[in-house]
C-alpha cells in the first residue's frame, strides 16, 4: 500500500508516498525530534503517516529524502537497539 492522502492537504487526492521521495512532499507539520543528544540538533525527525507507516528524515536537510518504514520494521528497529543489537554503530 503506497498511496494514501495526506494528512496536510485537506481535500487533496491520494499521494504517492514511496521510500526515498523528498521529505518536503510530506509537509512541514507533524514532524518530530524523538530524541535529541548533545550534537547541536543534529538528528533524526519522525513523523507517523496517515497509513501507519513511519517517515524519517535528517533535521539538518528537511528537504532531503525520507525513508518509509513500517510500523513492524520501525518497532523491529527499537527493540533491537534496546537490547544493544545496534551498538555495532556506535564504535
Amino acid at each position: 500500500m503506497d498511496r494514501i492522502t495526506s494528512p496536510h492537504k485537506p481535500g487533496s487526492r491520494a499521494q504517492r508516498i514511496y521510500n526515498g521521495m523528498p521529505a518536503r512532499e510530506l509537509g512541514s507539520e507533524g514532524w518530530h525530534k524523538p530524541w535529541s543528544g548533545g550534537n547541536g540538533g543534529n538528528c533524526l525527525e519522525a513523523m507517523k503517516l496517515a497509513d501507519g507507516r513511519i517517515a524519517v528524515r535528517q533535521s539538518t536537510d528537511p528537504d532531503g529524502p525520507a525513508l518509509i518504514y513500517t510500523s513492524d520494521e520501525m518497532t523491529a528497529f527499537i527493540e533491537g537497539a534496546k537490547a544493544g543489537e545496534a551498538d555495532f554503530l556506535l564504535s
